[in-house]
């Protein structure tokens, strides 16, 4: 069980019961371990409460279980008076080894806690400070391209040809579509991240949510070939049509902006076995080795990567997938190039039913 669940629990009365538990394990096997076994099995309750809870309740159990031992273990019984003075020193060392062991315990798992603390919160500083870099070029670029061609516009707006024009209102709205792109996924990370993500299920058409997908990617196909042969009589699927386009557009625009020219992308769907599979593949030169395992790290770009980004896309695409309870890979084909596979588990149903409901 996790620790989160016994600090949300009442420590005072489990460590209560670890002490009960102890105490009738204790009494049914005395006769075989003696009372100093006993203290070793005390100590070890402490040891477990200092790993668990704050500190009062640990030196409460450790006081408690030093009454129990010579209230219930030491001779004469049932009395709090200790006859022998080698029973006398025995509960005096057993009483500082458990006050001691409750508190070196206790700031060893606090240091431990502590040090991780400090770890994750370095490593999601650089992980922010990468994010921030990144936006720093990626929303700053279309930016300027949005104000430079409007500047040009409007202090050269009688001089400029209708071509020249068209040109810079064909920049601005690349450069909004750049800038769009990077603000949905900032807020589908924020999303991702505060576990916010409902799917709404209803019928798709697999085949028009790919096309409208290509549809909004074409600007950049310029030196892409973008390849999908869609499956005729193809099922209707019950999912979220909107978490489905975010899946495909991450992982056809991170085929695009990462790939050389004139690479063919290559998207395929298919229905099997209750489920919808989806594949996005290249040709051109493929992940490192090593790469893959990391690829859908939040923030992770290549080292040697020329283009820009932010290093969401990968990470988004996986976490849209996981939140329609399907699983996404990716492998290096051997003919050369990526290969991303999707599988989505959903219900099917025929198109000519679908127009007869």
């Amino acid at each position: 069980m996790p620790l989160t669940i016994y600090k949300r629990s009442n420590p005072y009365l489990i460590s209560g019961l670890l002490i009960v538990a102890a105490t009738l394990i204790s009494q049914l096997s005395i006769h075989h371990i003696g009372y100093q076994g006993v203290a070793l099995i005390y100590l070890l309750v402490v040891s477990i409460s200092a790993m668990l809870f704050d500190i009062w309740p640990v030196l409460i159990t450790a006081l408690s279980s030093a009454v129990l031992l010579n209230f219930c273990f030491i001779t004469p019984l049932y009395t709090f008076k200790i006859v022998s003075t080698e029973d006398v020193l025995m509960f005096f060392m057993y009483l500082i080894l458990a006050l001691v062991n409750a508190v070196l315990t206790y700031k060893i798992r606090d240091y431990n806690s502590k040090k991780r603390d400090e770890e994750e919160k370095t490593k999601t500083i650089n992980l922010y400070n990468i994010l921030l870099n990144s936006l720093s070029h990626e929303l700053r670029t279309p930016i300027a391209t949005i104000i430079g061609s409007i500047d040009t516009i409007q202090d050269q707006k009688a001089k400029l040809s209708e071509t020249h024009k068209q040109e810079l209102y064909d920049e601005i709205s690349i450069a909004g579509s750049r800038l769009n792109r990077q603000v949905e996924n900032l807020l589908n990370m924020s999303r991702l991240e505060a576990g916010i993500l409902k799917p709404s299920f209803d019928w798709f058409d697999v085949n028009e949510l790919i096309f409208n997908v290509l549809k909004q990617n074409q600007e950049h196909v310029a030196n892409h070939q973008l390849v999908f042969t869609p499956q005729k009589n193809l099922d209707l699927v019950w999912t979220d049509g909107g978490f489905l386009e975010t899946i495909l557009q991450n992982l056809v625009y991170n085929a695009l902006q990462h790939t050389p020219k004139q690479t063919t992308i290559l998207i395929e769907a298919r229905l099997k076995d209750q489920s919808l599979k989806i594949s996005v593949s290249d040709n051109g030169n493929g992940f490192p080795k090593a790469s893959i395992p990391v690829a859908f790290d939040k923030f992770y770009k290549l080292n040697n990567q020329a283009t820009g980004g932010t290093g969401l896309g990968l990470s988004i695409a996986k976490g849209f997938t996981e939140a329609l309870a399907g699983t996404i890979s990716l492998e290096n084909k051997k003919t050369g190039g990526a290969l991303f596979n999707v599988c989505i588990p959903s219900k099917t149903l025929a198109l000519k039913d679908f127009e007869h409901e």
